[in-house]
């Protein structure tokens, strides 16, 4: 216990949370910080068993899969978005655009939960989208504008208070001036080198070319990483528009992400992208390209980089891939092993919509690869979303959960149960 008290006190030292950040931050993590009570007694929970969940079951049904897959509700959970599976398999955490993050338990290992609640309701969070765990515990939750650390949160969540660091302050993820309401839904993941990876998604359409230079020095319109304890900040990745989706290939190393392309040019154009970056630094094409080899418009006159990085997969127009997750379980079929499984959102303004989906992408001993539906069914025919995915994280036990955030639920899908 004394081992982990000091990694929570050098996280809050590393990062002047406990020194001269103190006087702004909110009480309650403040108090949190110093492992003080704050008073904060009652929990927001979720009812397991309704009508509302029945009704979500009846669209389950409408989905399909390849033969000797089911999908079943894991959970409801309100704006689920980014998952984080506790490395014990005690608890899974769901981010949201809002300002809750939430705790779904399954206590008697039936593959369908028993508890949802808010984790942590003594703060105040702000788009905590992105959650992910360190392989010795420690869940990190990317916010707007912050990044927070929550040192065994499989154990704490229990509590309406928990042990919590600050990775990075209020403010200090971005520069204030370009806090926005959109594309602020970062992602996060702890990658083989042990340094915490994190999107930042450039908040326009295109971005006006007087921004560029803050942007690339901030790291703003690509993938940040940096020591867990918030030293040592670089610009790993470049050129992305809005990636809310990444993970590390389980053998190789390499970084693959998604990434969403420029609006308004089009039902069919620019597509949108699975990436694969190989070296630091890399640069993947955005603003000068919308999605492949499509230029924007503001752009145009603009010389491209001699240096772009292609996708290594282009995706249907418009579809929004979001969450990614490489697969190493047992439970599939081998051919699914090493597999990337993602989230296609669907669209917010094609006249077609597409996507409502979760994909799947084979890579080949050469590194090429290709993708293809793999469950299907949230989009009916008229065009109206019974479900939006959004992430795909890996259970112990081999079977994946898929997010919703319209429907606001975790699905499982096994194979051969």
């Amino acid at each position: 216990m004394k081992a982990f008290y000091t990694t929570v006190a050098a996280v809050a030292l590393s990062t002047g949370a406990a020194t001269a950040q103190t006087a702004e931050l909110p009480d309650n993590l403040e108090k949190l910080q110093n492992f003080q009570s704050t008073g904060v007694r009652d929990f927001g929970r979720v009812e397991q068993e309704s009508d509302y969940a029945e009704g979500i079951r009846r669209t389950l049904e409408n989905v399909t899969l390849p033969e000797g897959f089911n999908i079943e509700l894991y959970a409801v959970v309100p704006d689920a978005r980014h998952m984080a599976v506790g490395p014990q398999g005690v608890v899974t955490f769901v981010g949201t655009r809002k300002d809750k993050v939430w705790s779904v338990t399954d206590r008697n290992k039936d593959r369908v939960a028993d508890e949802v609640k808010d984790l942590a309701p003594s703060i105040q969070f702000t788009i905590p989208n992105g959650v992910c765990f360190s392989p010795d515990g420690m869940l990190y939750v990317v916010e707007q504008n912050r990044v927070l650390v929550l040192p065994a949160a499989e154990f704490f969540y229990e509590s309406p208070d928990v042990a919590v660091g600050q990775v990075v302050p209020q403010g200090e993820l971005i520069p204030a001036s370009e806090e926005s309401f959109n594309h602020s839904a970062r992602v996060c993941a702890v990658g083989p080198d042990g340094k915490l990876y994190i999107s930042l998604g450039q908040p326009f359409n295109v971005p006006p070319k007087e921004k560029m230079d803050l942007y690339n020095e901030h790291g703003i319109g690509g993938i940040i990483r940096m020591n867990q304890d918030g030293t040592e900040r670089e610009v790993y990745t470049r050129g992305i528009r809005n990636s809310v989706g990444h993970d590390f290939h389980p053998e190789t190393g390499e970084l693959w992400f998604t990434d969403n392309q420029v609006d308004g040019m089009g039902d069919d154009i620019p597509p949108g992208e699975i990436n694969r970056q190989t070296a630091m630094g890399q640069n993947f094409g955005f603003p000068w390209y919308g999605g492949g080899d499509v230029r924007t418009n503001e752009y145009m006159d603009e010389e491209i980089p001699a240096d772009v990085v292609m996708p290594a997969v282009e995706t249907v127009a418009h579809a929004a891939d979001l969450g990614m997750d490489f697969y190493e379980g047992n439970m599939f079929p081998p051919e699914y092993r090493n597999a990337i499984f993602s989230a296609q959102h669907g669209s917010w303004n094609r006249t077609e919509p597409v996507g409502a989906r979760v994909m799947v992408t084979t890579i080949d001993d050469e590194g090429n690869a290709s993708t293809r539906p793999f469950a299907e069914g949230w989009l009916t025919e008229n065009g109206e979303y019974l479900g939006r995915p959004v992430d795909v994280e890996e259970l112990p036990d081999g079977s994946i959960l898929v997010s919703d955030d319209l429907a606001g639920a975790l699905y499982r899908i096994s194979y051969g149960e």
